[in-house]
């Protein structure tokens, strides 16, 4: 996925906010094969998933950070 404000390939805290917000369902299956590749992508995703403080946290946040907590667990 070409990320807004980006211009590299790396999955950083803006890139995996970005695919949680615009990304289609191919790019949250791309992330969710480097989050089991790599660990430290799910601690990444958690992150980005709490820095939502708004009073009402939008639902994709939600959506993956239960999943990835649930994928953790497992």
């Amino acid at each position: 996925m070409n990320h807004r404000h980006l211009n590299h390939t790396l999955l950083t805290l803006a890139a995996i906010d970005d695919i949680l917000l615009r990304g289609k369902y191919i790019d949250w299956v791309e992330l969710l094969d480097a989050m089991e590749r790599d660990p430290t992508i799910r601690e990444k995703i958690l992150r980005v998933c709490e820095s939502d403080h708004s009073p009402r946290p939008n639902q994709r946040y939600i959506l993956w950070r239960e999943y990835v907590k649930r994928r953790a667990a497992s």
